[in-house]
C-alpha cells in the first residue's frame, strides 16, 4: 500500500512538493544540451490513471502513518520534523501543501485524465494549495484554450516551460523543435487561461559565437510573454550530451564565468516585464534574484560588482561549476 513511484526530476522550488509521477521519461527526449537520464535513454511513456491514483493513495497512507504516529508520541506540533527525518520533505504540520505532477510534460496527458488526476490530489489532500508541472510550448498550442481552462479550473497553479532561449537560429541548433513565435503564442496561451508561468533559460547556450544574439532573442521573447517567474540557469556541457560532442569536435565555444555574468546583464538590461527574476540553482554563479522592472537596477548593480572586482576577487566568486539542473 505504501509503495509508489516518484518523478525522478523537478525544479528545486519544488525539492518539499508531493512529486506525483503521471508520465515516465520525456516525450522529445532531443535537446542536444540535456544531460538528464533516464529521460534520453528510456521511452516515454503514460501511466494509466488508476495506477497514478493508486499512487497518490499510498502517499496518503504515509502521511497518515507519520500523522498518527507523531499524535501518539506527543509530536503533533512537529509533524514536519518527523516526516522529513523519514524521508517524507513533502508533509507540513498542516498537511501537504504543495504537488508537482511529472516527468517531463505532463500535459501531453490527456487533458480529462490530467483533470481528474488533479481533482483526486486536491480531493486526497484537502490543503493543497499549489499543483505544477512542467511542459512544453508545442504541447501547449496542441491543446486548446477551454482545455487549458479547464485544468487551471481543476487547480493547476502553475506551469514550468523551459524557453532555454529566444533566439531562433539558436534554437536549432540546439534541437529544441520548436520556435520564439510558438514560444511566445503558448506562453501567452498559459497565461491567458489564468495559469502562473515559470519560463526556464540557460545562460551561456550560444557560446562565444552568439552570447549577444542569446541574449536579445530571449529578452524579446520574455518581453512578448511577461512570465510570472525567469528562472536562471547556466549551462555545463556534459560529454555524454550531443553538445558536449559538439564542444569536442571545437564546434561550440563555451563561454567563461566572466562572460555568461556579461551576457546575463545584457539580458537583464533587455527585459522590459514585470516578472520575478529567480536563480535558484547551484549551476548559476551569482544569486541574482529580484523583482522587475523595480529591482532591476539593484540586479544589474549586484553583477557589476563582480565584474569590476580586482581580478582575483572575481576569479574567487565565479568558480566553474560541476552540476546543472535543467
Amino acid at each position: 500500500m505504501n509503495r509508489y513511484e516518484l518523478t525522478p526530476i523537478r525544479p528545486p522550488n519544488e525539492a518539499r512538493s508531493l512529486l506525483v509521477r503521471a508520465t515516465r521519461n520525456c516525450p522529445w527526449s532531443k535537446c542536444a544540451f540535456c544531460y538528464a537520464l533516464p529521460y534520453n535513454r528510456e521511452k516515454f511513456q503514460l501511466r494509466q490513471l488508476e495506477d497514478i491514483k493508486q499512487d497518490i493513495l499510498a502517499m496518503k497512507f504515509v502521511a497518515q502513518e507519520i500523522i498518527e504516529w507523531a499524535g501518539k508520541n506527543g509530536y503533533q506540533n512537529h509533524i514536519e520534523q518527523a516526516a522529513v527525518h523519514n524521508g517524507i520533505p513533502w508533509l507540513t504540520n498542516d498537511g501537504v501543501k504543495t504537488a508537482f505532477i511529472g516527468d517531463a510534460n505532463s500535459l501531453i496527458m490527456k487533458t480529462d485524465a490530467l483533470v481528474k488526476v488533479i481533482e483526486f490530489l486536491y480531493q486526497e489532500f484537502p490543503a493543497l494549495e499549489r499543483v505544477t508541472s512542467y511542459a512544453r510550448a508545442k504541447t501547449i498550442l496542441k491543446k486548446t484554450s477551454g482545455e487549458l481552462k479547464r485544468l487551471q479550473q481543476a487547480g493547476l497553479s502553475r506551469l514550468h516551460l523551459g524557453l532555454e532561449t529566444g533566439d531562433d537560429e539558436l534554437l536549432q541548433h540546439i534541437n529544441k523543435g520548436t520556435t520564439a513565435a510558438e514560444m511566445i503564442e503558448a506562453g501567452r496561451k498559459i497565461k491567458k487561461a489564468g495559469i502562473s508561468l515559470s519560463e526556464y533559460v540557460i545562460l551561456g547556450l550560444g557560446g562565444e559565437e552568439r552570447w549577444k544574439e542569446h541574449a536579445e532573442g530571449t529578452a524579446k521573447v520574455l518581453n512578448a510573454i511577461d512570465p510570472d517567474f525567469i528562472r536562471i540557469r547556466t549551462l555545463i556541457v556534459l560529454p555524454c550530451t550531443p553538445l558536449g560532442e559538439m564542444m569536442e569536435q571545437g564546434e561550440f565555444k563555451p563561454l567563461s564565468p566572466e562572460g555568461i555574468l556579461r551576457e546575463e546583464r545584457l539580458l537583464i538590461e533587455l527585459l522590459k516585464v514585470s516578472s520575478e527574476v529567480v536563480s535558484d540553482h547551484i549551476s548559476n554563479y551569482l544569486p541574482i534574484d529580484g523583482k522587475l522592472p523595480e529591482g532591476k537596477k539593484q540586479i544589474l548593480e549586484r553583477i557589476d560588482l563582480v565584474l569590476d572586482a580586482p581580478s582575483e576577487l572575481r576569479e574567487s566568486i565565479l568558480q566553474p561549476k560541476k552540476l546543472v539542473h535543467l
